[in-house]
């Protein structure tokens, strides 16, 4: 069976190497470069880098038109597998795929439906989430289930970290889904809309602190954050990252009158210890705007950091 796979970020990457090993993929789908830095450098997508290591056909279009479905249908292509592509595919260009196509959603579908299911469920604390394996439907992440396999969680995990973990679990239940398909051995699954549930676009604006918030909804936003926007406040007037945080057991008797933000003091073997809206929360490593990242002890050693200080109040 020929494939087109659509994707475009790194997480994509393992699913296209691996569906290139076992099946026929005859074309890659991907966003267009982007214009990156002062100069507006070109950078190609990973999956575009991937996919030309494997002189696999490349297209890179603004908009699925009908030149790109021209192009597209030229391939041959039977079935339409997507990991992370971004776009949602309309009616005339799925009717190009004698089997229709196939969508990876690393989440617990219908839960987290949107295109930032991975940040969303650090920032809500789950216990785990999933692997999704669903028909491609009109409605966004809205088609019948093929394969949901579960991955736990930590409750350490970034976004970057948890990336890379479900990038590479995706691969075996993607190309089972492929198999699948070859063999006729699909038991597709309605979702249950009762209980979808969506996610948006993560912005920069997100990362911004409201110290006034519990220490656990913080340190979930500090891992939900990295690698972007990260979570960010304000020190002396300067844009402060919050690369990693943890929370405290205990708190300074006083901690109930303090305002949000207000820096308490440093725990030598933990970090620097922040009143939030309830509990405390230890920064352990931190990055000042156009510098490189510090741990909290040579970030106290190198800036003015007093107690009593309050961070945040405008970026």
């Amino acid at each position: 069976m020929k494939l087109l796979f659509a994707g475009t970020p790194e997480i994509a990457v393992p699913s296209l190497n691996a569906l290139a090993d076992n099946f026929d993929v005859v074309g890659v789908l991907c966003a267009p470069d982007a214009l990156s830095g002062r100069y507006k450098k070109r950078i190609a997508p990973p999956v575009k880098i991937a996919a030309e290591k494997r002189a696999l056909p490349v297209l890179q279009p603004k908009h699925l038109d009908i030149e790109t479905q021209a192009q597209v249908a030229a391939l041959g292509a039977q079935l339409l597998v997507v990991f992370a592509y971004g776009r949602l595919f309309n009616l005339e260009f799925l009717k190009l795929f004698a089997e229709g196509g196939i969508n990876l959603h690393p989440s617990a579908l219908p839960q987290f439906r949107g295109p930032s299911p991975i940040t969303a469920a650090i920032l809500a604390g789950c216990s785990q989430t999933a692997i999704s394996v669903q028909k491609i439907a009109l409605r966004m992440d809205a088609g019948d289930i093929l394969i949901q396999k579960n991955f736990p969680l930590k409750g350490n995990e970034t976004t970057a970290s948890l990336s890379t973990a479900l990038s590479h679990a995706a691969v075996p239940e993607l190309v089972r889904a492929v198999n699948d398909i070859i063999d006729k051995r699909l038991n597709p699954i309605p979702q249950n809309e009762t209980n979808a549930t969506y996610c948006k676009l993560v912005s920069k604006k997100d990362g911004l602190i409201n110290w006034g918030l519990h220490a656990s909804q913080l340190e979930r936003m500090v891992r939900a954050y990295n690698p972007w926007p990260k979570a960010r406040t304000l020190i002396n007037g300067k844009s402060l990252a919050i690369l990693e945080a943890a929370l405290i057991e205990y708190s300074p008797s006083s901690a109930g009158t303090n305002p949000p933000g207000l820096v308490l003091g440093v725990d030598k073997s933990r970090g620097i210890l922040i009143q939030t809206g309830k509990n405390i929360l230890v920064l352990k490593q931190l990055q000042l705007a156009a510098r490189k990242p510090l741990d909290f002890r040579a970030f106290i050693n190198g800036t003015r950091l007093k107690i009593g200080t309050i961070l945040g109040e405008s970026i």
